[in-house]
């Protein structure tokens, strides 16, 4: 039985997605650049300084990242305290605390920055549930680099082979694979125009993969 299960945040734990939509979208109003819909989509799962690389180059801006990166965050951070809306996914927390009871290893793995990442955790009590957090941005490279899987892997005591990821983008999947981890592809309503292709595994809903069901699936060499 898997001994460690590595997740992603947005998009797997917390549906932030709008908020960080939102906050995309003021910024890039800030300095004035129209961003389609399909550039948008192709940073799902990457860190908010690696898309400011990319939107500086894309649209030679004459700013550095680091800019880009604190106009963003200013505008989540003002988002997230006035949302009342904000909520974990759907049966998410059933199967955290699920894994936890029969001794399984969590640790968070995700894009986000640390101070947002605190934000989620500290807001829906889940610092009890995981032994380490490991933020993107903290990193010298972004998702789809298997960098934060690899790390995330070693935080949790575990080998890679004794882990999984549950990942919602097109970047963290390959960021698994390219570790060498098994990857459940979660598929959500929230996850717009990415790609479950590579994932080992794909649901839409956790209670397709609680303890016992992981377990029912391995006995079967179905994961």
């Amino acid at each position: 039985m898997f001994k460690a299960a590595l997740f992603d945040m947005d998009g797997v734990i917390v549906d932030s997605e709008p908020l960080h939509h939102n906050a995309y979208y003021q910024m890039f109003s800030d300095v004035n650049i129209h961003v389609s819909d399909d550039l948008y989509a192709s940073f799902t799962g990457q860190s908010t300084l690696e898309i400011c690389k990319q939107l500086i180059n894309h649209f030679k801006l004459p700013i550095g990242p680091q800019t880009l990166v604190d106009i963003k965050r200013h505008h989540f951070k003002q988002l997230f305290e006035t949302d009342t809306a904000l909520h974990l996914l759907d049966g998410v927390l059933d199967v955290i605390k699920d894994y936890h009871s029969h001794g399984m290893t969590l640790v968070l793995a995700s894009s986000a920055s640390m101070p947002n990442i605190n934000r989620i955790f500290e807001r829906f009590d889940l610092d009890q549930y995981f032994v380490a957090k490991i933020s993107g941005a903290d990193l010298i490279q972004s998702k789809p680099h298997p960098e934060i899987f690899i790390k995330a892997a070693e935080l949790s005591g575990h080998e890679p082979k004794d882990c999984f990821v549950i990942e919602d983008s097109t970047n963290g999947i390959a960021a698994a694979k390219s570790a060498n981890i098994y990857c459940i592809g979660y598929d959500s309503l929230h996850s717009e125009d990415q790609d479950y292709t590579n994932a080992d595994l794909v649901v839409s809903r956790f209670e397709e993969i609680g303890y016992e069901a992981l377990r029912s699936l391995q006995s079967k060499k179905l994961v």
